[in-house]
């Protein structure tokens, strides 16, 4: 017998990770596009004046066991000590049920923003509890869930004191003992909106000078006090006082409420997340009731379905960025929900007793360790402290920060004489022995009594935690059937599709997410010695060079940990231009009609002015106006900011005239890279004229979005504005985030995808994507209008359909349709946005042709319930649209409605087997608005909505 090895077609395994559709499933999709293949499709789709002229090169795509071979040997480069470095940043244990249960677990990591709360009930439950938390933890009516990291909660902490003061003032004060992180990322903040950065102690605040001050709890380096009295006199002039506060500590210590605080932020990192090098964590909010409205980020209230039963939802959606759009001071997108989960998770996993144990056992260990130091003569500052202290050594420092690393310990150094040391709950017996040696302590016990070094008039007196679901059996049977209850009430990517516009809900595949949980990798101090590091920056440094080399830019910048933060930074890049140019008074942004929400936002946040551009009836941009409102403002141009592909899911073939209007004007062109995923390996924003793009890491580069964080934005610029990249948050101006590079542990996820696909891969991945959207406008095409196509017909890696027509014809609305498709078990489509009444489509690379087709037939199916309506054969008011979705209780609760049982629950698409059942019908959102309630509600609520 003669062996003839199997003829593949030109695809590989690795490929066929991401890549959904078969070639054989890729033939016949072609044939219903009506293009004769793949190299066809493309040269309908891409105009070929910005088609890239070499391809990707990277060397020979990495099979899944050389990929996890080459990622051990990168991180065994990086060098794992006990750091006790602190300075916001803390060893934690994380509940192994956590870490596979929700950490490593699909169903939490691979789901989209709540914006459809009907099929979202688990994790807005889950992030009610981390609300709950932080809530009675700060001593606060509201809280959020949740912000980017520390230092970025405290820059917003400080413009939301600025928009809820009555001081008409421009002054904001800072404790000196704040982190420096978090002084750097508020000066950079504060600049471009023109407030008075004043830096100092707290006894020498002039509250006449501020509209508000923020202070440190505890400080940097370890200092208690009770802001009580700075508090009472920033209210007797109108200002807001906002403490920064370590949650752990206020099981402790008095709650930033106790003391009048109107905004309370932090860091939830050591609440059992990773410290990652620098992150991601999920920072929090907490202000009085009558702030809420005020409050950046997302708040999760609860409200009613339309049957009467509790239901959870994102509250005040469409504030800020969607209500005030051009005159927006912060981004909604600013959130770590999947961290936030954890935190939320961690605290109910040990309840009260069991966080104020923690917190006793660290603070009885520093107590211990500082015994040992004084009584070998060093002076250790404060006398009072939680987990800080600050040791005077003199000219020994140097010697003694070598001492530690030799014994495997990381401390701080704090100017030129002094040592800080922050315990945490990693801390052991041993730790403290191996510090005392580096001190030069020899023999010492660590069995020394630890009495309390906390001021009496600051230990805490009132409760906390006290909602019964952390009061829940810890035992862990019980601990996983919680979660797990919570997950099923989702629909995530391990279920269906989400076929969200803009958003890219692509696979997250298992090899790209193992090297995350890493200890070489999880365990890193953000600010350890670089050489403690070098697997990171190699890392880094490689994923820099691909993602310049895909985007055609010169440089990039890692700390922005999210795309809001990306455009935040690509734009105070180009600032930072203009003011070296002595140009500083250009401050006019040009930004299309269908720009993202948050394109507007971040050109307020950097102090610029924003002239909206009309788009064309066809949805590209308005060349006559753009370059009539460039002509107008050439003066003052900073730039514009534009998608590309554009948002209406089209390669404009004019981008390359409107970068060159901005130029030929004295401005920048910002090229958002929320639609990179259409563009990968076939054309490149730099080539076409971008100054700077933010890349979505979270989107086209694989790193899952968590529920709505975590997220990387880096920037790619061009040569000349490399000077004015983000700087370091300890050293330099310019810093955008607490960490210099963002999210760090989130990288070996976009790595190994380059690493895996190789340059062919990630350009077939573009293709096929392209090729998916195509394939569903066409199939959906007579059914439903595609309301923007290119000059030939075709749609980029989206296509919009109009449901408009139907609110007429049918009253059926896109909200309507949108949760019809929760019955089918898909998740809808971006709604209303950049069009409203409209739904836009992105399918991606990594959906199969049975899935498409499967959300094909359900589109299809709604259309026909549409049309059932028109012909007066289904009660206009009363049918499977309106009523959508429908639960299990109502198929088991009396019928009375003019439709089967059948039709209402099991529409076309839907499984009959596998059936996806939301678990509340539809949500009321006025109500939720109207009766604003944003933590847990008490135990006799879920009684009664059982009933």
């Amino acid at each position: 017998m003669t062996f003839t090895p199997t003829d593949y077609l030109p695809y590989d395994f690795a490929n066929r990770r991401h890549i959904g559709p078969s070639p054989a499933e890729m033939k016949d999709m072609l044939e219903v596009v009506g293009a004769k293949d793949l190299d066809d499709l493309i040269a309908d789709t891409i105009p070929a004046n910005i088609r890239q002229k070499t391809p990707l090169d990277f060397g020979k795509a990495k099979s899944e066991s050389e990929l996890l071979y080459h990622m051990r040997v990168t991180a065994s480069k990086n060098k794992v000590l006990t750091s006790l470095i602190g300075q916001g940043y803390h060893g934690t244990v994380t509940p192994p049920a956590i870490q596979r249960n929700i950490l490593e677990n699909p169903a939490w990591y691979t789901a989209y923003t709540p914006y459809q709360p009907e099929i979202s009930q688990g994790r807005l439950e889950a992030l009610l509890n981390f609300q709950t938390m932080v809530s009675d933890l700060t001593g606060l009516d509201v809280a959020n869930a949740s912000l980017l990291d520390e230092a970025t909660a405290c820059a917003e902490a400080m413009t939301m004191a600025q928009r809820i003061s009555k001081a008409k003032v421009k002054g904001f004060f800072i404790d000196k003992n704040c982190h420096p992180q978090n002084i750097a990322v508020m000066q950079t903040r504060a600049k471009p909106l023109g407030i008075d950065i004043i830096i100092g102690d707290p006894d020498d605040l002039d509250a006449t000078a501020v509209f508000g001050a923020i202070f440190q709890y505890p400080g940097t380096y370890g200092h208690l006090r009770d802001f009580s009295d700075p508090i009472s006199k920033l209210h007797a002039e109108n200002a807001i006082g906002i403490i920064s506060a370590d949650p752990l500590s206020l099981t402790l210590l008095k709650e930033p409420g106790a003391m009048g605080a109107d905004i309370a932020v932090g860091s939830t990192q050591r609440f059992g997340v990773p410290v990652g090098y620098g992150g991601p964590h999920a920072a929090y909010m907490a202000t009085k009731a009558g702030y809420a409205r005020s409050m950046p980020g997302r708040i999760v209230g609860v409200s009613i379905d339309s049957h009467g039963n509790r239901a959870y939802r994102l509250s005040l959606q469409t504030r800020e960025q969607h209500i005030r759009r051009e005159k927006a001071t912060s981004n909604v997108c600013t959130a770590q929900a999947l961290l936030a989960v954890m935190a939320g998770f961690y605290a109910v996993f040990h309840g009260p007793r069991g966080l104020k144990a923690i917190a006793q056992r660290i603070h009885r260990k520093m107590v211990r360790l500082a015994r040992g130091l004084e009584e070998a003569g060093f002076t250790v500052t404060p006398k009072s402290f939680f987990d800080t202290i600050t040791v005077d050594v003199g000219p020994l420092q140097s010697a003694v920060m070598k001492s530690a690393v030799d014994e495997g310990i990381n401390l701080r150094r704090v100017g030129d004489q002094h040592i800080g040391i922050t315990l945490d709950e990693l801390t052991r017996p041993d730790t403290i022995r191996s510090v005392w040696r580096a001190f030069g302590i020899l023999n010492r016990d660590t069995d020394l009594t630890a009495e309390y070094r906390m001021p009496d008039a600051l230990v805490r007196q009132s409760d906390y935690l006290t909602h019964p679901v952390f009061h829940m059996n810890r035992a862990e049977t019980e601990m996983m059937r919680y979660m797990r209850r919570l997950a099923d009430r989702d629909l995530a990517l391990d279920r269906a599709m989400i076929p969200l516009g803009s958003c890219t809900m692509k696979l997250n595949s298992a090899a790209e997410m193992m090297p995350v949980t890493w200890r070489e990798f999880s365990l890193l101090h953000p600010y350890c010695p670089a050489d403690q590091a070098a697997g990171y920056h190699e890392m880094i440094d490689d994923l820099s060079a691909k993602l310049c080399e895909i985007t055609g830019y010169d440089a990039l910048s890692m700390q922005p940990n999210s795309g809001a933060q990306g455009e935040y930074a690509g734009l105070l890049a180009i600032a930072g231009y203009h003011a070296a140019n002595g140009q500083s008074h250009r401050n006019i942004c040009l930004i299309p009609m269908s720009a993202h929400g948050t394109n507007p936002a971040s050109a307020q946040m950097v102090g610029w002015k924003v002239v909206p551009v009309k788009s064309d009836p066809n949805g590209d941009i308005d060349l006559d106006d753009f370059r009539a409102k460039a002509d107008e403002h050439a003066d003052n141009l900073a730039g514009c900011m534009i998608t590309y592909p554009s948002t209406h899911g089209v390669f404009e073939e004019t981008v390359i005239d409107v970068c060159k209007i901005v130029h030929d004007a004295g401005g920048q062109v910002y090229i958002d890279g929320a639609n990179m995923n259409a563009m990968v390996g076939l054309s490149r924003p730099g080539d076409l004229g971008g100054d700077v793009s933010h890349l979505n890491l979270h989107k086209t580069f694989c790193i899952p979005h968590g529920g709505g964080g975590p997220g990387m934005g880096p920037i790619g610029v061009k040569s000349h504005l490399v000077p004015h990249l983000p700087g370091d948050p300890n050293g330099g101006g310019g810093a955008v985030s607490a960490a210099a590079f963002g999210s760090p542990s989130l990288l070996p996820i976009s790595w190994a995808y380059c690493l895996m696909m190789g340059g062919d891969g990630l350009t077939q991945a573009t293709r096929v994507a392209i090729l998916n959207a195509n394939y569903i406008a066409k199939r959906l095409e007579g059914a439903f209008d595609v309301l923007y196509k290119g000059p030939t017909g075709r749609v980029a890696h989206e296509c919009i359909i109009d449901t408009r027509p139907f609110a007429d014809s049918a009253h059926v609305t896109v909200d309507d349709i949108a949760k019809r498709l929760s019955d089918c078990g898909f998740h809808a489509p971006t709604m209303s946005w950049p069009v409203a009444g409209t739904l836009m489509i992105e399918p991606t690379e990594s959906e199969t042709k049975a899935e498409l087709d499967r959300f094909c037939d359900a589109m299809l199916g709604i259309r026909e319930e549409i049309r059932m309506i028109e012909d007066g054969k289904i009660d206009p008011e009363n049918n499977p649209l309106k009523n959508a979705p429908h639960t299990m209780e109502d198929l088991v609760r009396e019928w009375d409605r003019p439709y089967s049982r059948e039709t209402g629950c099991f529409p076309a698409g839907a499984f009959r087997v596998d059936k996806y059942w939301p678990p509340v019908n539809r949500v009321d959102n006025v109500w939720g608005d109207r009766n604003l309630s944003c933590t847990c509600p008490p135990m006799e609520d879920y009684a009664t909505a059982a009933e």
